[in-house]
């Protein structure tokens, strides 16, 4: 595994690259993780298929944007401006077509790449699907602006937030693998702020349905849809309506929660992609 940064006029996007593969497949980690998220497969045959692009997203680790103000942050990135961001990077690495996998939080990225730039795609793999159905804790605080003015007071104080979220949990919005991972990410002004930009700084990715499932069906993007059968913020009845107008859609369900990257996970999806 290697360490790389790519630089455009916005951002400073650090980058690993892993696997020795022909085809290149670029990874969106989960909330709070980092670009090694899926460095489990090196090890595997999958890395001999696949060369990894494991990106670290905006607000997490090493990627910096260049503007990081409140203003900047409540701007946004539109669908248009992360494509651009794509293709300016596969252009730096010399990649003409591409995989994309996204765990959590990670698969709005890769939802939207693949609504705007599906003609690049052979593989699109979306693992505890947030694209589908982020939930209306998440949809609240980025879409709405009496949400996002309550999240915005909310990360200046550790002590408020906590209780929103014990409060989401007596709720059944977060279960206790979610709960707890969130918790652990407050445990800083700074660590505070980056959750708050993370959600409203990507509240243009909600994923347009109609767009994605015509972007897969046109074409014919092999697509993965994984669900743990014990994850409560993402469960499989989620994808029942909209994985049923995809053509080539294949489900897995794993015997896990929430947090589901490890060594069964990636034999499940070695058996579908090898």
């Amino acid at each position: 595994m290697t360490q790389h940064t790519f630089i455009n006029d916005f951002v400073s996007l650090h980058y690993y690259k892993f696997g020795t593969g022909p085809q290149p497949m670029l990874c969106f980690h989960g909330y709070g993780m980092h670009g090694k998220q899926f460095k489990i497969f090196e090890p595997e045959s999958l890395a001999s298929k696949y060369s990894f692009y494991g990106f670290d997203l905006f607000f997490h680790k090493q990627t910096k944007l260049k503007d990081q103000s409140l203003a900047a942050i409540k701007k946004g990135i539109s669908k248009k401006e992360l494509a651009k961001l794509i293709l300016d990077f596969c252009k730096h690495e010399h990649i003409e077509r591409f995989s994309v996998i996204g765990y959590s939080m990670g698969t709005h990225y890769a939802t939207v790449v693949a609504e705007e730039l599906a003609a690049m795609i052979d593989e699109y793999i979306i693992v505890a699907p947030a694209s589908i159905n982020a939930g209306a804790l998440v949809r609240y605080f980025s879409k709405k602006k009496t949400g996002n003015k309550i999240l915005e007071k909310l990360i200046l104080s550790e002590k408020a937030l906590t209780r929103t979220l014990k409060f989401g949990k007596t709720l059944r919005l977060l279960d206790n693998v979610g709960y707890n991972i969130l918790c652990k990410e407050f445990g800083t002004e700074e660590l505070r702020f980056n959750f708050y930009a993370s959600f409203v700084y990507l509240r243009f990715f909600e994923t347009d349905e109609q767009r994605l499932i015509k972007a897969l069906n046109e074409h014919n993007i092999k697509s993965v849809f994984i669900f743990g059968k014990r994850d409560a913020m993402y469960p499989p009845k989620i994808g029942n309506a909209f994985i049923a107008k995809i053509k080539q859609a294949e489900v897995i369900i794993l015997d896990e929660d929430h947090e589901m990257i490890n060594q069964n996970f990636v034999s499940q999806l070695s058996a579908v992609l090898l």
